[in-house]
């Protein structure tokens, strides 16, 4: 069992301000010396990396689909472990699914899962009184569903502000809060950067994220939010996320707690022998999820972060290196110009070492990108276009690697414009129904464009460690 105060933020639609309420949200409790912690639901990195910015603790994806609905509870727990509010941000509207399964990859489904309270954000620019019926319908649809109240957004003027409340409490709707068209600004660095400002603790996200944290305390009644969350009941979690037992066969292995910022912070002193394992990120955290840096740990890796942007050589004794799907693409040209780390990358590739690469990993690895030269680690180019590929994949594994046995199947979600030339080397890492194999698997490398959530197989950290502690490198 576990007990957590918490809170899903949903909308009836996308549009409605809930990633800057998330993000101010979770400022403006932190500023109350209140131990936070964020999640987003679904695939979406980024708004996973403000959340975490703004918590000052990781922020995590639960994603349904990439990690099984068995796991999403535990996953919940383990993020959550010592908070005094976990905020869970939502996708697109309150009952929307990508894949056509609300009742299993929905917010909604979501926070019925979590049994968790869900406040609306509702963007009333252009509502009167018809919010009472909105919110009515959004209530009803779904009566396993907590429907703990709501936030405006966009409000126009004190007057509206009344209005809108005198019509939901008709309804016996708790209003949290009302935030004018001003108050709530756009002011997140623009997405084409993607984590690396949140991961940098650059000034501008920084700025961003401490404002909107201001204008939720000046509007939001925190303390009412607050009597919500700690209505949730227990959890009960069955298996948790990360058993070192079931990892290793070593129970005294111990996990990385889920409060360290930066991969390389770890919560005792790493016993020797370990293999190091460069992950890489920022100070702020890694391009990819969270979990996979405690499973590398739980496993017995000693996990380092090395910034491809900024470090020029990998840390000391690197026997493996993981480059997680959040790395953007819009960086080519600072991954090209950092030319004595691509050239140690590509001497640890060819000595056969574990590098795992993901989404624009896989690019850093090719000869070039957009005519920038890279690491040349795969006999492949890469053009970046105007389209953008995007949505999950059930892929199966070609052939034996570090990530997976031949066969195996896996959900993984791809968002990328570059395309790549050939799309797959003689050794593809996967394919999918209705799509030519894609990636490369060569000696000890695994790169590809399709973005997995360890946490759904936590045997992918187990085969790597071993991989990178094996005598002999792997041919």
């Amino acid at each position: 069992m576990t007990v957590v105060p918490r809170l899903v933020l949903s909308a009836p639609s996308s549009g409605h301000g809930k990633s800057a309420l998330a993000v101010g949200l979770l400022t403006a409790l932190a500023e109350r010396d209140l131990t936070v912690t964020g999640f987003k639901v679904g695939p979406d990195q980024v708004d996973a990396a403000y959340l975490g910015l703004a918590a000052g603790r990781p922020g995590r994806n639960l994603d349904p689909r990439l990690v099984g609905g068995s796991r999403l509870v535990p996953l919940f727990a383990h993020g959550a472990e010592g908070a005094g509010l976990a905020l869970v941000q939502g996708t697109m509207g309150l009952y929307d699914s990508v894949s056509g399964h609300p009742e299993e990859e929905s917010t909604a489904a979501v926070a019925t899962a979590l049994r968790s309270p869900v406040v609306l954000a509702v963007d009333v620019a252009a509502m009167g009184q018809s919010v009472a019926a909105l919110i009515h319908g959004f209530r009803s649809y779904d009566e396993q569903l907590w429907l703990g109240g709501v936030i405006l957004t966009q409000v126009a003027s004190s007057r509206h502000e009344s209005m809108l409340r005198e019509a939901l409490d008709d309804i016996g709707v708790p209003v949290y809060g009302a935030l004018r068209r001003h108050e709530l600004p756009p002011v997140l660095p623009a997405r084409r950067h993607g984590v690396v400002p949140a991961l940098s603790r650059d000034g501008e996200a920084v700025r961003a994220v401490r404002r909107l944290g201001e204008a939720v305390a000046a509007t939001v009644d925190l303390d009412r939010l607050l009597v919500l969350a700690r209505s949730a009941p227990p959890l009960t979690v069955e298996t948790p996320l990360i058993d070192p037992a079931i990892l290793t066969g070593e129970a005294s292995i111990p996990v990385a707690s889920p409060t360290a910022e930066a991969p390389g912070t770890a919560a005792a002193p790493v016993p020797s022998g370990r293999p190091v394992v460069a992950v890489a990120g920022g100070v702020g955290g890694s391009y990819g999820h969270p979990e996979t840096v405690e499973l590398l740990r739980a496993a017995g890796a000693e996990v380092v972060s090395v910034d491809p942007l900024r470090d020029e050589k990998l840390p000391p004794g690197t026997r493996a290196l993981v480059v997680g799907g959040a790395l953007p693409e819009t960086y080519a040209e600072e991954l090209s110009a950092n030319r004595r780390l691509c050239i140690a990358v590509a001497e640890l590739a060819r000595t056969g070492r574990p590098v795992v690469a993901e989404g624009a990993g896989l690019l850093w690895l090719a000869r070039e990108l957009d005519g920038l030269p890279m690491c040349g680690v795969l006999d492949a180019t890469a053009t970046r276009r105007d389209g953008l590929v995007i949505g999950y994949r059930t892929a199966t594994a070609r052939t034996d690697s570090v990530i997976a046995a031949t066969d195996t199947v896996l959900v993984g979600y791809k968002q990328h414009r570059a395309v790549l030339t050939p799309r797959a080397g003689q050794t593809p890492a996967w394919s999918w129904e209705g799509g030519t194999p894609e990636g490369f698997v060569w000696q000890g490398v695994h790169a590809s464009q399709l973005t997995l959530h360890w946490a759904a197989d936590p045997g992918i950290a187990t085969r790597l460690v071993a991989a990178a502690t094996a005598t002999a490198p792997p041919r």
